[in-house]
C-alpha cells in the first residue's frame, strides 16, 4: 500500500480523535480529567471498554495465536466472565460507596499509607509494561506500513504514535476517553468484519460452512483436558478468571471509565453488557484467525516468522485495498483505544495517589507534566522491550500480568475477605516477595511437581502467595 496514503488515512484518523477531544474536554478541569464529571451514559461506557480491553494486543496476537493455541483461548474469556460478574457483584459497590477517584484509595482507609502506596504502584509498574506492549505493536505495524519506506527508524515511530496520545488526551482526560474509545471501538470491530467477509468471499464459503471448514481443520480445537498442557482447560478457565478480576477489577484503567456512569446501578449494567459483548467478539477475532491460516495454506502464501505478523501481512498485501484501508483504522484504534486510557488512569494514580490531587483541587500545570512525564516513560519502555523481546505478545502481556497484578490481588483479597488488619510498614516487602517467589516456583513447576506446566494461573499463585504472606504481618 502506498506509504503517502497510509499517511493520509492516519492523519485524518487523528484529526478526528483531537476534534472529539476539544469537543469534550470543556474547561480540562480535574473534574472533566479524572471523572468525567461522573455523568457518562452507561451504554457508552461499556461499547467503548469493548476496544480498550481488546486493544492492539488481541488485534494482532489473537488471530496469530490461533496457529498454535487454536480456540483453546475461548477457555479463558469463559473465565473473565465469572471475574466480571465478581467485579460487578463485589467490587464495584465497594468503589461506588466509597467515591473513590482512584480505587487504591481502598487500600489506604483498609490498611494504611504503606500498602495504598504499594497497591498504586504495582498498578503503575503492570499498567506502563502493558501499554508498552501493547504500543510497541502498533509501532511495529506503523514501521511496515509507512516509516521503513522512507529509511526512517523504529525510534521515530515509537515517538510519533506517542505523541498522538498525549495530544488528545491531556486536556480531557477520562471524559474524552469515554467518546473516543466508543469510535475506536467502531472502526476495530468494522476492520475485523470486512476481513473475515473479504476472506469467506474470496474462498467461496457461506457463513453457513464457516463453522464445518474451521471445525475439520487443524485449527478448530477449543476444550484441552491434558492436565500437563498449559492450554488445559480448567488451567485457562480460572486463570481467565482472576486475570479479569486484577486487570479489570483491580486496574484504575479500567474502572476509572465504569467510575464515571451516574450510578452503580448503570456501572453494573455497564458492566453486564461489556462482558457478554467482549465473549462474541473474541469468538470472532479466533474466528478471523482459523480463516487467515485457512486462506494462507489454499493461496500458497508463505507464513510470517512470528505469527503476530500473519494478520498485518495478509490485510496489507493480499486482501485488497479496502480491506487495508480497514485494517490500518482498525489497528490504530485498537492500539489507541487502549493506550490513550492507559496514559490517562496513570496520570490519574500518580496525581491522586502520590501528589494527593483531590477532585475539585487541581494543578492543571503539574497535571500536564505528569502526564508528559508518563509519554517519555512509555517511549523509553518500548524501546527497551524491542531490544529484548521475541515472545508473542499477547503471552508477555498476560505473563506479566501474573507477576505485576499478584500483590493486588492478595491485598484486596485480604481486605474484602478477613476482618483482620495488618502491620502497614511490612506490606511493601510481602508484595515484592510474592511475585519473586512465585517465579521461583514456576520456574521449577515441571521438575518439582510431576511434570505440571504453570501458564498464566501464576496470578493465582502470586495472589495467594501475597495473601499468606499479610496472614503472617497481621496485628
Amino acid at each position: 500500500m502506498n506509504p503517502v496514503f497510509v499517511a493520509g488515512i492516519i492523519g485524518g484518523y487523528f484529526m478526528l480523535l483531537i476534534g472529539i477531544s476539544w469537543l469534550t474536554a470543556g474547561q480540562g478541569d480535574a473534574k472533566t480529567f479524572f471523572t468525567a464529571n461522573r455523568q457518562s451514559p452507561w451504554y457508552l461506557v461499556a461499547f467503548g471498554m469493548v476496544g480498550a480491553t481488546l486493544s492492539g494486543v488481541t488485534f494482532i496476537s489473537v488471530p496469530g495465536w490461533v496457529g498454535a493455541t487454536q480456540f483453546t483461548y475461548m477457555q479463558m474469556v469463559m473465565g473473565y466472565m465469572a471475574g466480571y460478574f465478581f467485579i460487578a457483584a463485589v467490587l464495584m459497590p465497594l468503589y461506588y460507596r466509597l467515591n473513590l477517584i482512584s480505587i487504591y484509595q481502598y487500600l489506604d482507609q483498609r490498611f494504611g499509607p504503606k500498602a495504598y502506596k504499594t497497591g498504586a504502584f504495582f498498578f503503575l509498574l503492570s499498567r506502563t509494561i502493558g501499554a508498552a506492549f501493547r504500543l510497541f505493536l502498533v509501532a511495529g505495524v506503523l514501521q511496515l506500513a509507512f516509516f521503513d519506506h522512507y529509511g526512517i527508524p523504529f525510534w521515530v515511530s515509537v515517538l510519533v504514535t506517542i505523541l498522538l496520545i498525549w495530544v488528545y488526551t491531556f486536556r480531557g482526560g477520562i471524559k474524552t476517553i469515554v467518546w473516543t474509545d466508543t469510535l475506536q471501538t467502531l472502526f476495530m470491530l468494522t476492520a475485523v468484519g470486512v476481513s473475515i467477509v473479504i476472506i469467506t468471499n474470496d474462498l467461496g464459503l457461506s457463513l453457513s460452512r464457516l463453522n464445518e471448514v474451521i471445525g475439520s481443520s487443524n485449527y478448530g480445537r477449543m476444550f484441552v483436558w491434558d492436565w500437563h498442557s498449559r492450554q488445559n482447560f480448567f488451567k485457562q478457565f480460572f486463570s481467565g478468571a482472576f486475570i479479569a478480576i486484577v486487570m479489570t477489577g483491580l486496574d484504575q484503567d479500567m474502572m476509572q471509565k465504569n467510575l464515571t456512569c451516574k450510578s452503580i446501578g448503570d456501572a453494573q449494567k455497564n458492566m453486564l453488557w461489556f462482558s457478554v459483548t467482549l465473549l462474541v467478539v473474541k469468538f470472532v477475532f479466533l474466528t478471523l484467525g482459523a480463516l487467515l491460516f485457512i486462506y494462507a495454506a489454499q493461496k500458497g502464501i508463505a507464513l510470517p516468522e512470528r505469527m503476530d505478523d500473519l494478520f498485518p501481512m495478509l490485510a496489507l498485501n493480499h486482501l485488497g485495498t479496502f480491506a487495508g484501508i480497514t485494517f490500518l483504522l482498525g489497528i490504530t484504534a485498537a492500539a489507541y483505544s487502549s493506550a490513550d486510557s492507559a496514559l490517562t488512569a496513570l496520570t490519574t494514580s500518580f496525581c491522586v495517589d502520590f501528589l494527593g490531587f483531590k477532585e475539585d483541587q487541581d494543578n492543571k500545570a503539574t497535571r500536564t507534566k505528569v502526564h508528559l512525564g508518563f509519554s517519555g516513560l512509555l517511549f523509553i519502555v518500548i524501546i527497551i522491550f524491542r531490544l529484548i523481546s521475541d515472545d508473542s505478545v499477547i503471552s508477555a502481556v498476560f505473563t506479566a500480568a501474573g507477576y505485576t497484578y499478584g500483590p493486588l490481588l492478595g491485598l484486596y483479597a485480604f481486605g474484602l475477605f478477613t476482618p483482620w488488619q495488618v502491620k502497614d510498614r511490612w506490606v511493601p516487602y510481602i508484595a515484592v516477595a510474592s511475585p519473586v517467589v512465585a517465579y521461583i516456583i514456576s520456574s521449577n513447576s515441571v521438575a518439582w511437581f510431576n511434570g505440571y506446566t504453570m501458564g498464566f494461573e501464576v496470578v493465582i499463585l502470586n495472589g495467594l502467595l501475597a495473601f499468606i504472606g499479610l496472614v503472617m504481618i497481621r496485628k
